[in-house]
């Protein structure tokens, strides 16, 4: 036996030594699955004999393939990988076209274009053919068409089959848009994966030369492969059949960016002759942490059945926090993480905290902030300085101040109006000379010899921002912001455009809505915009970018995934958040195997928590606690206090938050009533007795003015008297 292989267990040995033939790795969470691809390439060359050259191993990223490459060079030697093919798909598959390309009528000077290039000649075919962009848009279009490449469907196919409106103009799109990058001598990215298959479709005597050179063939992450990428490799490997690969079905999370979980499912299918190794022992987690992985995701049923073994400790059990409402969700992590922090001595870095959807980063944020704990957004930008937040928080800055003129050239082409660069200096000019504001100029501009097209779009710009500002002399920042999102449908053009990161500024958007109805809510006598931006201007004002590395880490679960923690606290966990809104039974494995990963990164200790109340679209609902929650093994969960936790729904009294506000701090407050409530209306009167979703129950002792514009003065019976707007505060009346 080759000396290194002593390092690996002995499951290990046997995947790596086994070199002739299909394989397949099924590498658990924290199983050393990169350890096996690595040895497998070095025992290849050291072991076999065989030329690096005729090696091919592919994987996701450039650091996991540096990775491997510093890994081969350390077991066997410096220079040792110097010949291998190892890289990316992307990366690996450009370098082959360079050499074939000209085979398909491109030269070998072939441009690669990026996402905004692609955009740009996506842009171009729309227009060329009369598809205007607020009926489609461009990134529908360019999502429409990637996934259709990812999946190796050609224009003529996707014609045929497109089934509505978008995908028919998007066909028309695609088959314009191929058009222009071969007269642009171009491939997309996309491109970089489908060109191998026409390819080898149309020469294949390039893909007998192919298959002879890559006589040994490694996938790692097997799972995240699309239909393009798995078609490519199966052909690649089609003479020597011998293809490894490395991955975990029940980390296959990514199926909205086209992976395929039943490519590896169906491996054995497609390789009958084929030896399955499992790596199931576990060198991350604690013993209780994979008892509860293990009994989550046992659930599934299109899975290949394995069961992480623990190597270490037992460990604690996990714990589970039951909040009031998102705030108080987000306080009590605050508070664990200061308390692990003082009494046992970890550092900031040993937290981490995942949640479902990026827009749930903004209530942790606030509450971080709060208790001046140091944190940084993982693979995400703080949400008071994301780009959609900063543009509707700018409408709002402009409504307080007419003579701003950042925030006015911020929102003026936000949705875009069409006010050009040139236009907008036209404007600048016109107020010089007459002595104006820029939103004066844009007011007067029928004075000042304009095109038509232009003062229209000024004047649907400024009937905006004037219906704003009469929302705002007796509206609420909700009212407001409600205002803005019905006039400029900023949040449905989102909705329509159906990307993930369209989706996700909605969410955003959405978010902002929530916090503005809370603030709302729970500031009617300091709820003013002045207000409202002043909270915000200190929250995105905070420095982040701390000096030392010392800071707990904020990030979505899939952000989270190939990472690993001392301390994971999983929040959100609700019914229609985590799992997020399920209307098919795979997607609700994939969420299953989205929280399984979050299990997974957690060496010493998980949180999971949850909110008996959210808002949501600046409305507050109720929650349901997550079904994760009641599928975890009980003998490893416990709540609060050491106390036991129910398998059904019904949680634990909750206490609630004596201030709804970050400005001040919480205190305890009293369960939810035994007795049934019904929502507040007219009914309202003095000496009602009524529940309030943050401050419990209560007494109303005065009731001031009518309508909309109602306000009640109510005496709770943990959080003293406040003044509620009724319209807002969801108040029910107890019987």
């Amino acid at each position: 036996m080759t000396d290194f292989l002593r390092d690996l267990s002995p499951v290990q040995q046997s995947a790596v030594s086994t070199t002739e033939g299909p394989v397949m790795v099924l590498a658990g969470a924290g199983s050393g699955k990169t350890r096996v691809i690595t040895y497998r390439i070095a025992h290849l060359i050291g072991t076999k004999g065989v030329p690096s050259k005729n090696i091919l191993a592919l994987t996701f990223t450039n650091k996991a393939a540096g990775e491997m490459r510093h890994r081969v060079d350390t077991l066997l030697g410096p220079g040792a990988s110097s010949g291998l093919w190892i890289g990316t798909f992307h990366s690996v598959f450009a370098r082959l076209l360079r050499d074939y390309i000209e085979r398909l009528g491109y030269s070998r000077s072939f441009s690669i274009f990026d996402s905004d290039d692609s955009k740009s000649l996506i842009r171009q075919s729309m227009t060329e053919l009369g598809i205007q962009q607020d009926a489609v848009p461009v990134n529908t279009v360019q999502g429409l068409i990637s996934k259709a490449k990812n999946s190796f469907i050609l224009p003529s196919e996707f014609h045929r089959n497109a089934s509505d409106y978008n995908q028919q103009k998007a066909a028309l799109v695609y088959e314009l848009y191929t058009r222009k990058l071969r007269e642009n001598n171009a491939l997309d990215f996309d491109d970089l994966l489908i060109k191998p298959l026409e390819l080898f479709r149309e020469h294949p005597d390039v893909l007998h030369e192919l298959q002879e050179l890559f006589r040994y063939i490694l996938i790692d992450e097997y799972q995240d492969t699309n239909r393009a990428q798995y078609l490519v490799t199966k052909q690649l490997a089609e003479r020597y059949r011998n293809i490894f690969v490395v991955g975990d079905d029940a980390q296959s999370i990514y199926s909205w960016r086209g992976a395929d979980i039943s490519n590896i499912l169906n491996f054995q299918d497609d390789y009958r002759e084929s030896e399955t190794f499992k790596l199931v022992d576990n060198y991350r987690s604690t013993a209780t942490i994979l008892t509860a992985a293990n009994s989550v995701i046992s659930r599934n049923s299109r899975q290949i059945k394995k069961e992480l073994v623990p190597q270490g400790a037992k460990g604690d059990p996990l714990t589970l926090i039951e909040a009031y409402n998102e705030r108080n969700e987000a306080e009590k992590v605050g508070e664990r993480i200061l308390s692990m922090h003082r009494e046992k001595g970890l550092e900031f870095r040993s937290f981490a905290v995942f949640y479902r959807t990026n827009a749930q980063s903004r209530v942790l944020e606030d509450a971080m902030r709060q208790s001046r704990i140091p944190y940084k957004i993982f693979g995400s930008v703080s949400f008071y300085k994301r780009r959609e937040i900063k543009d509707a928080v700018a409408y709002l800055r402009f409504i307080q101040n007419d003579r701003d003129s950042e925030s006015l050239l911020r929102i003026i082409n936000f949705p875009p109006r069409k006010i050009g660069d040139v236009s907008i200096t036209k404007l600048r000019q016109f107020a010089e000379e007459r002595g104006l504001t820029l939103y004066e100029a844009i007011r007067s501009a029928g004075e000042g010899g304009f095109p038509q097209r232009l003062l229209t779009a000024l004047g649907s710009f400024s009937a905006v921002i004037e219906k704003l500002r009469e929302t705002a002399v007796d509206g609420t920042v909700y009212d407001v912001l409600h205002e803005l999102f019905e006039l400029t449908a900023i949040p449905s053009l989102l909705q329509a455009e159906n990307t993930p990161e369209s989706l996700a500024r909605h969410e955003n958007l959405q978010e902002l809505l929530s916090m503005a109805r809370d603030f709302s809510d729970h500031n009617p006598d300091r709820g003013s915009l002045g207000d409202f931006l002043e909270n915000i201007a200190l929250a995105s004002d905070y420095d982040e970018t701390q000096e030392s590395d010392n800071f707990v880490s904020l990030m979505t679960v899939h952000a989270s995934k190939g990472l690993e923690f001392p301390v994971v606290f999983i929040t959100g966990l609700e019914e229609r958040l985590f799992p997020l809104n399920c209307f098919e039974p795979e997607q609700l494995e994939e969420e299953r195997r989205l929280f399984y990963v979050a299990v997974t990164r957690a060496r010493e200790k998980i949180f999971l928590s949850w909110a008996q109340s959210r808002y949501l679209y600046g409305q507050p609902q109720h929650c349901l606690r997550s079904k994760f929650i009641g599928e975890i093994d009980q003998s490893v969960l416990l709540g609060e206090g050491g106390r036991a936790v129910s398998r059904g729904g019904a949680p634990a009294a909750v206490a609630a938050p004596a201030s709804a506000s970050f400005r001040r701090p919480a205190a305890s407050g009293s369960p939810a009533p035994e007795t049934a409530a019904r929502p507040a209306t007219g009914g309202m009167k003095k000496g009602a007795k009524v529940h309030h979703a943050v401050f419990g129950p209560g007494i109303v002792v005065e009731l001031q003015g009518k309508g909309s514009q109602q306000k009640a003065r109510i005496s709770f019976r943990s959080a003293g008297e406040k003044t509620l707007m009724v319209q807002y505060a969801n108040l029910k009346i107890v019987p």
